[in-house]
């Protein structure tokens, strides 16, 4: 295969884990950055369970690993701090609020707008953590900021 052709539909790469921490690391410090395939990351430690997903928010390529993990819903979500937008940890869903027009007294309630952000699985062995890229074949809005001119990871060299 040509790896021009393998460029043109990235979704149909094999990523492997790639070990990018340490998992005492991680546990102390709630969260860390990585790059995985030339992609940049962002991996959460919450309440026991391990998130990663796109480091740039999918709205405006805020830096996610700046913003703080709330709860909407019942949901963690990190929030952009940017522009505030709510991100689920789990899905990568978009969170908003919003009020029946119909009826002003009534409350608002949390819905969501879809999955926005790639969320990418983690794994720990023996005390590593290792993230292996998504394969999911649709695109998401994360996708644009994800890679080139938009990194937010320097490089050591």
């Amino acid at each position: 295969m040509d790896p021009a052709e393998a460029e043109q539909n990235p979704e149909e790469k094999e990523y492997s884990a790639v070990c990018v921490g340490k998992e005492a690391d991680i546990k102390k410090s709630g969260r860390m950055t990585a790059v995985v395939h030339d992609r940049e990351v962002v991996i959460f430690y919450h309440r026991g369970e391990y998130h990663a997903m796109d480091i740039r928010c999918y709205h405006s390529g805020g830096p996610l690993h700046l913003g703080e993990i709330e709860d909407f819903d019942g949901r963690p979500c990190i929030v952009c701090p940017w522009h505030k937008f709510k991100i689920t940890l789990a899905t990568g869903e978009g969170l908003y609020q919003s009020v029946n027009p119909r009826d002003p007294s009534s409350k608002p309630k949390w819905c969501s707008k879809g999955i926005k952000q790639r969320i990418h699985t983690v794994t720990v062995e023996k005390g590593h953590i290792y993230v292996t890229l998504s394969k999911e074949p649709f695109k998401c809005d994360s996708d644009f900021y994800a890679t080139g001119q938009y990194k937010v990871i320097q490089s050591s060299s």
